[in-house]
């Protein structure tokens, strides 16, 4: 880097890898640029040939109900719901799947139309098991809502009342009720494309026809990633988390037990859509506020170990690129991955072991957090650990099974003793009869209550990098990030593009700084190198990197690789609110990037209670052997955990 010129950094995107809802047909079709007219309900639209009948109804503003459709997901055809009428065929046709190929007259809400959708709701209900008024999706099911808008009002073709599958909780993060499932093949088609697991398929046929995992075992017992992403997709009660909110209500009845909560930046860009706010909406601090009526003792700011994390990660890197060039050692395992994806971390130990030594072996923000609080925290206040609950907000599922790993106990306790999704929260405060729009604002408690910009940003795809680069340029170079990127905002990693790729040119060092200084003498082995990053965002796109690095391509020379398993990150994850869509991820995302910008402190190196911390009890440093004992688990080559 020199003084005048920001780093060269090029930029590669590719496409996300799940498979494309149109068919090829119409794909093909598009690329030639030949526009149809077609009419719906008499007004008439020129679109490009090989557009479905619901993406050209969208176009007109026209609404045409559907279950087993969603914007992210390849088109399945298989509910009917979203029937339509064409002039001149004797045979109501599916408006997701059928591609306009020469100018057609359509009617969506005729009498023969209606008459059909409401059969098919009707029929979908007669194996429906279950009522409404206790399931976790009363108000929020989507054929709860169609029964509703084609007033059916009962059961004409019978209802099955007795429970035809056994509910499998064996999971910490989901529940599986296929009493409750309508074959919209919405989790398999999630699980298969779009995050290429391949856990849920389709068994059997006719009457028999269900969704199940392998051999039709628990899901505790397969290679699920826990990553909720088919919870997210699901129209109705099948597939949920696994509810903790009583054992959390538990905790703060108890007179003995402290309750700590602690939140993450894309629940609280979010959960105001679980109060019917626009998706984007912040509302931060008035849950601050709400937390505290509900009963909790202190609330606490995931940014705060994020920014630890930034640090621990950072420094954990720096070392591994000290072993490899200055040391000429060919053994260190680059690319580095992050870790703070329990999904992903889950996803890597099932599908590439062989790769686990590339896994940073800091703790995810999360577990790094218990590990402070049962230790750091409870001797500041004079708390026996056995006293204090742990309790993290997160937008993820994986959370749950996260928090419950045998191994994350380094505190001497469980670490994290409970994990609630974003629904789940919801939930608890409207049970305690809080209006949370109307809430005051509150400030986070201390000592952790101090947070920089570059923890908020942990929420979206590239966050984890962006923070990353902005602390690894200043400490490496001496210099102030925004030298070299407008408001510290590196664009070349953000961006919802399936996979990311970028290059930052180190062509000036400056001094170390004294927080690293007990493990770097100075920086001169790194000036010259070309620093080499990555980002992927969802597993189907991680598995591409993956196999990219396997096959010996470019990302097989980057030096460090986020990896997250929900798409869009964590704003995406599967405990945030129902419904999703890349418009909705997108509007969280941009209420995560205005918060970063309204921190003063926007970097985590600059974080006041940060250093203290590492004054007062991580005293041998960054990756000292206090922090590693505490905030860091180690892989074996065979995957098991060491201390």
């Amino acid at each position: 880097m020199t003084d005048a010129t920001p780093p060269e950094i090029t930029s590669t995107r590719a496409p996300a890898s799940q498979r494309s809802r149109t068919p090829e047909l119409a794909e093909h079709a598009k690329k030639l640029g030949k526009n149809i007219e077609v009419t719906i309900d008499g007004t008439a639209v020129e679109v490009p040939l090989g557009t479905s009948i619901l993406e050209a109804a969208k176009q007109l503003g026209i609404r045409i109900p559907t279950l087993c459709y969603h914007e992210d997901l390849c088109l399945a055809g298989v509910c009917r719901v979203c029937l339509v009428e064409i002039e001149g065929q004797r045979t109501l046709q599916a408006s997701c799947s059928y591609p306009i190929t020469a100018p057609i007259k359509v009617h969506t809400h005729t009498q023969k139309v209606r008459r059909a959708r409401r059969h098919i709701i009707d029929l979908l209900l007669s194996s429906h098991v279950g009522e409404c008024y206790t399931c976790n999706r009363n108000n929020s099911c989507e054929l709860q809502a169609l029964a509703a808008e084609y007033g059916v009002d009962g059961y004409r073709f019978g209802h099955i009342k007795t429970p035809r599958h056994e509910i499998d909780a064996s999971s910490h993060a989901l529940v599986r009720d296929m009493n409750k499932c309508v074959l919209c093949r919405r989790c398999v088609r999630t699980c298969i494309d779009l995050q290429e697991v391949g856990v849920l398929e389709v068994l059997h046929r006719g009457h028999d026809t269900k969704v199940g995992t392998f051999l039709d075992k628990p899901l505790a017992e397969v290679i699920c990633i826990n990553c909720g992403q088919c919870i997210n997709r699901c129209p109705t009660g099948a597939l949920r988390a696994n509810d903790v909110t009583d054992d959390v209500w538990d905790a703060i009845d108890a007179p003995d037990k402290h309750v700590i909560i602690q939140t993450a930046p894309s629940p609280r860009a979010a959960i105001g859509e679980c109060f019917g706010l626009e998706p984007g909406t912040a509302l931060t601090f008035e849950l601050n506020s709400a937390l505290r009526q509900c009963g909790f003792d202190k609330v606490f700011d995931t940014n705060f170990t994020a920014d630890l994390t930034i640090i621990e990660e950072g420094v954990e890197l720096l070392l591994r690129l000290k072993r490899a060039l200055a040391e000429g050692d060919l053994s260190v395992a680059l690319p580095q991955f992050t870790s703070c994806s329990p999904g992903w971390v889950k996803y890597i130990e099932h599908f590439y072991p062989e790769y686990l030594p590339h896994v940073s072996s800091a703790k995810s923000p999360q577990q790094m957090f218990g590990s402070l609080l049962k230790t750091y925290y409870a001797e500041l206040n004079g708390l026996d650990p056995n006293d204090i609950v742990t309790v993290a907000l997160m937008p993820c599922s994986a959370k749950k099974f996260e928090c419950n790993r045998p191994e994350m106990c380094d505190s001497g306790y469980k670490d994290i003793d409970y994990g609630l999704t974003t629904r789940e929260l919801a939930k608890m405060i409207r049970e305690a009869g809080i209006d949370l729009l109307q809430s005051p604002k509150s400030d986070f408690d201390d000592p952790f209550g101090t947070a920089t910009g570059s923890g908020v940003i942990f929420g979206a795809s590239g966050g984890v990098m962006e923070a990353a680069l902005r602390t690894v340029i200043e400490v490496v170079t001496g210099e102030k990030v925004e030298k070299f990127f407008d408001h510290a905002e590196v664009i070349p990693v953000r961006g919802f593009e399936g996979v990311r790729y970028a290059e930052l040119p180190i062509t000036k060092v400056g001094p170390v700084p004294g927080l690293v200084a007990h493990l770097f003498d100075n920086w001169d082995w790194l000036k010259g190198a070309t620093l080499k990053v990555g980002v992927a965002h969802g597993t189907a796109n991680a598995k591409k990197v993956m196999e990219d690095i396997k096959a010996g391509g470019k990302f097989r020379e980057c030096h460090f690789i986020e990896f997250m398993a929900c798409p869009g990150g964590c704003l995406g994850g599967g405990g945030q609110p129902s419904p999703t869509s890349p418009a909705i991820r997108a509007a969280r995302a941009k209420a995560i990037y205005a918060e970063d910008r309204a921190y003063d402190v926007r970097k985590s190196h600059e974080n006041p209670a940060l250093l203290k911390l590492y004054e007062r009890f991580l005293t041998d440093g960054p990756c000292g052997h206090k922090s590693h004992k505490l905030l860091h688990t180690t892989y074996t080559p065979r995957g098991k955990y060491i201390e």
